[in-house]
């Protein structure tokens, strides 16, 4: 594989509209260019800019045939893996461009630049940037940024190795119902009749949430999520509890929308890091939350701290208050990659083949 030689390096201003820097490759012609946007604003700042209706895109300008993926990072540990995996997504024909969101604030700089020597195959991949933040809010994964141009954005974790086609795939399923969330990973809420409270599981048969280790969305909902005002206390019990900001998203979608996830299924197994085992059906999901250098890539995630389902199952309490009811919808089924023409649709809020 060809590598790009480095031949400019251009700092292009400095200005007051981030609470970041932004580091922004592009990838004409087998060369790099670098573009550093720095500023020393607060993430309230941040989150006032990100909200003002002034720096909405307008949707009627946003791209409907491409996305843009917004990969999280926090362990350095990670970062040659998240080296492959934006590559990885950038060759991908369905991405407009992949933002790495690095929420660790006290990882050098000279770190992050390294890691970022990406190798390019195509001058037609799209540009990588990553937008390091000065706090680690998990809720500044779903602001809604300048930087996207398109319909729909994918979250993603740094430790899911998801092949391109399945993407693709996943990218075609959003496009045909584009109110709902899509993804490869779902959990599910109940009510434990013991407890008489709402709980945070995993069943056989049914779902209504999927993850963000890769979660496909419509980008309104990121400014709804960011600047609703009826979402601002659970936004900060996601601050308190440094967990849950996917269990609100889905929230918030059911609570909108009316509707709940669509679970895909990839032809191809899609490889999840952050489990031990290397295995997609671990009975919890991770997140970047900790560590260092010298950890494992799979011992760093959120999910491998003791009372993990607890406290999620007291977010979607908090959330259940919060909206003064359970909007989570239960879906069946999974979309299967391969069937073609031969998908499942929802009947009698089940999902079963198109054609019966």
């Amino acid at each position: 594989m060809m590598r790009p030689n480095i031949t400019l390096l251009f700092f292009h201003h400095l200005r007051q509209t981030s609470s970041s820097f932004l580091f922004t490759i592009s990838k004409p012609h087998f060369f790099l260019f670098f573009f550093f946007f720095i500023s020393s604003s607060s993430s309230s700042a941040s989150l006032r800019h990100a909200c003002d209706p002034k720096t909405l895109t307008n949707a009627t300008f946003l791209r409907s045939d491409q996305l843009t993926v917004l990969i999280s990072g926090f362990s350095t540990s990670r970062l040659p893996l998240l080296r492959s995996l934006a590559s990885s997504y950038a060759s991908s024909p369905s991405v407009a461009a992949v933002l790495i969101l690095w929420f660790n604030p006290h990882t050098p700089s000279q770190t992050l630049s390294k890691a970022l020597d990406l190798p390019s195959s195509s001058s037609a991949a799209a540009p990588i940037s990553l937008i390091s933040h000065p706090s680690s809010s998990l809720n500044a994964r779903f602001l809604p940024r300048r930087q996207i141009r398109t319909r729909a954005v994918a979250v993603c974790d740094d430790d899911i190795d998801l092949p391109p086609p399945s993407l693709e795939f996943a990218f075609k399923i959003w496009r045909s119902d584009q109110a709902r969330l899509v993804g490869f990973f779902a959990r599910s809420h109940d009510l434990d009749l013991d407890r008489r409270s709402w709980i945070y599981t995993v069943h056989p048969d049914r779902f209504s949430m999927v993850l963000t280790k890769f979660m496909i969305l419509g980008t309104r909902y990121l400014h709804r999520y960011s600047c609703a005002p009826e979402y601002r206390e659970m936004r900060a019990v996601v601050d308190r509890m440094r967990n849950c900001e996917d269990i609100l998203m889905n929230f918030l979608v059911a609570h909108e929308a009316g509707v709940g996830p669509t679970l895909v299924g990839a032809r191809r197994k899609v490889r999840d890091w952050g489990d031990l085992r290397n295995d997609d059906d671990d009975d919890d999901d991770k997140k970047n939350s900790s560590g260092g250098g010298s950890e494992n890539v799979g011992s760093v995630g959120i999910s491998k701290r003791v009372g993990h389902m607890e406290r999620r199952g007291e977010c979607i309490r908090e959330f259940h208050r919060g909206l003064g009811r359970m909007p989570l919808r239960y879906s069946y089924g999974k979309v299967i990659e391969g069937l073609g023409e031969q998908g499942l649709c929802e009947k009698e809020g089940k999902l079963v083949l198109c054609d019966e």
